[in-house]
């Protein structure tokens, strides 16, 4: 991707968004930058399972906040 197009995309990409997703059973908000739902989505559906199946996954094995550890969890996906 070219520069131009990464920095003309940035406003869409990096606006925050909260979101409501479950928790193994119980309902949370989350607070996520476009472009790692965006991920996340892509994850789960690559994985064949839910965003809510793979965030509790994901919580299931964090330390600090899930939005952190989500983040985390994009990051380490994309440079695989």
């Amino acid at each position: 991707m070219a520069m131009d197009s990464i920095i003309e995309s940035l406003p869409r990409q990096s606006a925050n968004k909260k979101r409501s997703v479950v928790v193994s059973g119980h309902r949370t908000s989350v607070s996520l930058e476009n472009v790692f739902w965006d991920h996340l989505r892509k994850i789960a559906k690559d994985r064949r399972m839910s965003v809510n199946e793979l965030v509790t996954e994901i919580d299931r094995g964090r330390d600090g906040s899930l939005s952190s550890a989500i983040r985390v969890y994009v990051l380490e996906d994309l440079r695989r």
